[in-house]
C-alpha cells in the first residue's frame, strides 16, 4: 500500500504524447474557469497548501519565475472563489515543445466532481495554444486520485528509475487498473 508519509524519490513521471487531440473542456455547472488575476495569490496558496500539505509561497514558486505568465495559471471558481488550480508550466529540461503540468490541486470540499480533470485540461489547452506538442508531469505515489485523473487525460507512466517498477505496479493494483502498469514506458525522449 502507498503511504503518504513516504517521500519516494525520484518522483513519478507521466507523459502525454500529443496535445493535438484534447477532449472537450466542459466545466461543470456552477463553476467557472479563468486565469490568474492579481490578488489570486492567497487563493492559489490555500489550494496548494491543502492539496500538498505544506506552506506554499506563490511569489517565490510561481510569480518570480521566468516562466510566469498570468494565462498559464488556471483556476476553477465557485461563486468567484478559486477552488481548483493547475499550471501550464515550462521546464528547461524538456525543451520548448514539451509543456509541464504543474501544481494541480482541488479543495477537498469540491472533490469528486472531476474539477482536477477540467482544470488540468485547461492547462493542457494553454500549452497547446502556446505551441507545445506534448506534456509531462511529476507526481507522488500517494496522489492516487490525481494519477487516475492524469491517466484519464491521456498521460502514461514513464519509468525514470528502477525503484518505480514496483511503485507503478502497486498503484495499478490500488486503482484496479492493470493497464497503467502495462503501459509503463522506459526512458521516454527525455
Amino acid at each position: 500500500m502507498v503511504n503518504q508519509a513516504q517521500n519516494l524519490s525520484p518522483q513519478l513521471m507521466m507523459y502525454r504524447e500529443s496535445l493535438s487531440n484534447l477532449p472537450d473542456l466542459n466545466i461543470p455547472q456552477g463553476y467557472e474557469l479563468r486565469s490568474f488575476c492579481p490578488g489570486d495569490e492567497k487563493w492559489w496558496e490555500r489550494i496548494i497548501n491543502v492539496t500538498f500539505q505544506y506552506q506554499s509561497d506563490f511569489k517565490k514558486e510561481i510569480l518570480m519565475q521566468q516562466q510566469f505568465k498570468p494565462e498559464r495559471i488556471k483556476f476553477i471558481c465557485c461563486n468567484n472563489i478559486p477552488i481548483a488550480t493547475a499550471t501550464a508550466w515550462e521546464k528547461d529540461d524538456y525543451g520548448k515543445e514539451i509543456g509541464y503540468l504543474h501544481m494541480v490541486g482541488v479543495l477537498p470540499e469540491h472533490s469528486g466532481k472531476k474539477l482536477g480533470y477540467y482544470v488540468s485540461l485547461a492547462a493542457l489547452y494553454q500549452m497547446a495554444k502556446e505551441g507545445k506538442k506534448s506534456a509531462v508531469l511529476h507526481t507522488d505515489d500517494f496522489r492516487i486520485p490525481a494519477i487516475k485523473t492524469y491517466w484519464n487525460l491521456g498521460f502514461k507512466p514513464v519509468l525514470v528509475h528502477e525503484n518505480q517498477i514496483e511503485r507503478w505496479k502497486n498503484i495499478s493494483l490500488i486503482l484496479n487498473m492493470p493497464e497503467i502498469f502495462e503501459k509503463l514506458t522506459k526512458n521516454m525522449v527525455m
